[in-house]
């Protein structure tokens, strides 16, 4: 094990963790779609992941993180988690912004920092999309897009944190903790009527990845495509 990752490692610790806590497979060819990448030059860098002790592979070239390599993917997404909640919170960072922001921000903060920020945002739980600040306190929801018309929901998290994919979802009034009824959808869109009265509606494509707690609920699924890519039309972390 080295003593320190490397920014790139730590990018694709990151993805690996995510890949991991959304139950999509842990393969090389799901990060390149995830990341973007080409195969040849994530195969470099699983195999440095490898070497350095992160995570191994087995014989059908599926990955696993070893004990070190899970606590420093986590810590690393547990990190990204909170200086979005604090860049939202306390700096006043619009939530469909801060996720690009964190990624800049994640490699550089001192542990005397983190505390500071974990002081700020008091008791909050989640980053602004949703998503559990502490590793493994995950609630599972069901995607929107298989909501029944009638029932109730209230909106978990946006699975996606890709950027135009969050100026889309902001745009449509949807955000973690909205609470309202499903009142329609087809194969085009699906239409929240808020408690507030606002009527939120996004496509069937980009409803599937949010997820919500429903009433009634319908049987859970992994709510992302496999095609694993960050933009709006296709989806990743």
């Amino acid at each position: 094990m080295t003593e320190q990752a490397t920014v790139a490692e730590e990018e694709y610790l990151q993805s690996l963790f995510w890949l991991q806590e959304a139950g999509l497979p842990m393969t090389g060819a799901n990060v390149a779609r995830a990341m973007q990448l080409s195969a040849p030059t994530v195969h470099e860098m699983i195999g440095r992941l490898e070497r350095d002790g992160y995570i191994t592979r087995d014989a059908s070239k599926a990955i696993a993180f070893t004990e070190s390599g899970q606590e420093h993917a986590g810590g690393i997404v547990s990190r990204h988690r909170l200086i979005e909640r604090y860049l939202t919170d306390v700096v006043g960072v619009p939530w469909d912004d801060v996720h690009e922001e964190a990624e800049r921000l994640e490699h550089a903060m001192s542990p005397r920092f983190e505390a500071y920020m974990k002081s700020a945002i008091g008791d909050a739980k989640t980053c602004p999309h949703g998503h559990p600040i502490e590793v493994g306190t995950r609630i599972e929801g069901v995607p929107l897009a298989d909501v029944e018309i009638g029932a109730s929901v209230k909106v978990v998290r946006f699975e996606n944190e890709a950027e135009d994919l969050l100026h889309y979802l902001k745009a449509s009034g949807l955000e973690p903790g909205c609470r309202g009824v499903l009142a329609a959808r087809d194969d085009e869109e699906v239409v929240v009527v808020a408690d507030d009265g606002r009527r939120c509606t996004v496509t069937t494509s980009v409803a599937a990845t949010v997820s919500v707690l429903a009433d009634p609920s319908p049987p859970p699924r992994v709510t992302l495509p496999e095609q694993l890519v960050l933009a709006k039309e296709r989806y990743g972390r």
